[in-house]
């Protein structure tokens, strides 16, 4: 599962990264050929984020752990 999300201030990173904690798979985000994992805070900080960034749910997640993070994601998603 793929998504594109927004983390345009200090406030939604820390924000985003506390909600990862609660994702039972491993997720990372994606900007340009940057890969990070999600829940690191200092990893986030190193993409770029003035634009909107992917977030990726690692393959072979089960169907309830994706659907938990779509919901964690919800605030953050870019139509």
């Amino acid at each position: 599962m793929e998504a594109k999300i927004l983390l345009s201030t200090m406030a939604d990173v820390k924000a985003f990264v506390t909600s990862m904690t609660n994702c039972k798979t491993r997720a990372e985000l994606v900007s340009g050929r940057n890969v990070v994992d999600a829940n690191s805070i200092m990893g986030i900080y190193s993409l770029n984020l003035s634009n909107p960034i992917t977030f990726r749910v690692a393959a072979g997640a089960s169907e309830e752990a994706i659907a938990q993070c779509k919901e964690l994601i919800r605030p953050y998603a870019v139509a």
